[in-house]
């Protein structure tokens, strides 16, 4: 008799449990992978190790042509104490099409190891939770997005990196409410590290890299400690 007690009570608490994972499941998108955010981290350590040697020789070049050491780049008439207008702009572009990359490769990665998640878990990728994550997220990216555009436009690239980490920061707080409170505190870290790189404007690459690089590997880390490491370790 006991014993057919402890079975209906251990049971009902199954199902108790079942009906909390079903309810978060409908109301939060929970597959998104921890290896997500490293591999994100990953990619902006690399394009920032990229972009800083790339200023690197931009500068190089810079004290070279202010020394009269170099002065066949071809664009006579525009230097200015080492100023060289087409070299900044190959390398603005080249910036550009860099950040685009590695946007590519984290969402790549990003999907591919939620996906993965998503299909160990049984549970369908793009549901109406991730749609909802994913329609937040957009409002102030797309913003952020077309904000960063004026600036560019208007020659204010130093706010750049300080604008990429506040919008992407905001999106990260928005969508949060869909996604594992995790998020939350990411997005709380990157806003608060885009408001701190707008007193200094020089380092931004460097702000850069610890919010997109860093911060993502730190966090990606503890979300597969807290919600994947179990069944890692099981499959």
């Amino acid at each position: 008799m006991q014993s057919a007690f402890y079975m209906t009570d251990h049971e009902h608490l199954k199902t108790l449990t079942d009906i909390r994972k079903m309810m978060e499941r409908s109301s939060r998108f929970i597959s998104l992978s921890g290896l997500s955010g490293i591999s994100a981290g990953i990619s902006a350590l690399i394009g920032a190790f990229i972009a800083n040697k790339w200023f690197t020789e931009y500068y190089q070049r810079w004290e070279m042509r202010q020394g009269g050491a170099l002065t066949d780049y071809g664009d006579v008439g525009t230097r200015n104490y080492g100023y060289s207008t087409l070299e900044y702009i190959d390398l603005r572009n080249n910036l550009i099409l860099l950040g685009l990359g590695v946007m590519a490769a984290a969402l790549f990665f990003g999907f591919l190891f939620t996906w993965r998640k998503a299909k160990r878990d049984n549970i369908p990728v793009w549901d109406r939770s991730a749609r909802r994550l994913a329609m937040n997220a957009f409002i102030p990216l797309a913003t952020g997005g077309i904000f960063i555009l004026g600036l560019m436009y208007n020659h204010a690239e130093k706010l750049t990196a300080a604008s990429c980490l506040i919008f992407y920061g905001l999106a990260l707080i928005n969508a949060s409410k869909y996604t594992v409170s995790d998020v939350r505190y990411l997005g709380f870290t990157e806003t608060a590290l885009g408001l701190l790189n707008l007193f200094f404007l020089n380092k931004g690459l460097y702000f850069w890299a610890i919010g997109f690089g860093f911060c993502h590997i730190l966090y990606g880390s503890l979300m597969w400690w807290k919600y994947e490491r179990k069944a890692s370790l099981q499959t």
